[in-house]
């Protein structure tokens, strides 16, 4: 499977999700659409039918506002028919805009900032003295960094050394109310991590062969934590959403749909015939 043409189909799940139901944080979606796709397409031990085993991977999505993103890679896994996603913000609908932990595949539910990586260290713990091999993943955004619970979690996930836990940071560097440097200074964030005790990596966030290497590296790191610093575009994959704050929660028109569709296709065009 080539990961960059699956990461086409899901950014163009994604348009269409958003665009159909009139809602939808479409730029962080896009940006973090390459860490997701490496993680249950290749990096994971999950699966629909592992619901209940003890030994599988956990993901936790500590940036709830992008769970389009997460629904569409589920859907197209497996973990639930793809014709639900019709009902997505639908009234009744447990297809909501923060992961619902009544769908199939979702751990927890998130969306309120500052939270998922507190659960992450706390899963992997319980991994821990339970001697289970699984290991967590937790993707958080940047802007969420400003939440003080975020530190509190970093700090414990080095003092109990747990190498069974990998953090990515989606740093696209705009957030609702504008770029981050403007709102809390983010810069220098490895070096932050790092006092902390944790194992760091700044990837190019939207190259998935340098996310799928990055996570393949934090498996052998012993006695630390791992962050991913993924240095990503927000609504990467479509010209006149890229770098742009207004795109953070924005609805496609409907000729912004289409020509979001077709610059979707073309890329996807270029990985196929890269790969022949």
């Amino acid at each position: 499977m080539d990961l960059r043409m699956k990461a086409c189909d899901i950014r163009t799940d994604i348009v269409e999700i958003i665009h159909r139901a009139g809602t939808g944080h479409i730029g962080g979606d896009l940006s973090v659409t390459d860490i997701l796709v490496d993680l249950y397409y290749k990096q994971m031990n999950v699966a629909p039918d592992k619901a209940a085993d003890r030994e599988r991977d956990r993901f936790v999505l500590s940036k709830g506002h992008s769970v389009e993103a997460l629904y569409a890679v589920l859907a197209d896994r497996g973990f639930f028919p793809k014709e639900d996603l019709l009902t997505y913000a639908q009234p009744g609908s447990k297809y909501i805009g923060h992961p619902n932990n009544k769908v199939n595949g979702i751990e927890m539910n998130t969306g309120s900032l500052g939270h998922g990586l507190s659960v992450g260290v706390g899963m992997a713990l319980a991994g821990r003295m339970d001697k289970k091999k699984y290991r967590v993943y937790v993707v958080l955004g940047d802007g969420e960094m400003e939440e003080g619970s975020v530190w509190e979690a970093v700090t414990a996930g080095g003092h109990y050394k747990l190498d069974n836990l990998t953090a990515f940071v989606d740093r696209n560097r705009l957030q609702i109310s504008g770029p981050t440097e403007e709102i809390m200074t983010q810069d220098k964030q490895e070096d932050r991590w790092a006092a902390f005790g944790w194992n760091v990596l700044s990837i190019p966030g939207n190259d998935i062969e340098a996310v799928d290497d990055a996570v393949e590296l934090a498996k052998h790191i012993k006695n630390k934590p791992t962050v991913i610093i993924a240095n990503t575009t927000k609504g990467c994959g479509v010209s006149f959403m890229e770098n742009q704050v207004g795109w953070h929660h924005r609805v496609p028109t409907d000729q912004e749909y289409e020509q979001a569709i077709q610059e979707l296709a073309q890329r996807r065009m270029q990985y196929a015939q890269d790969s022949e």
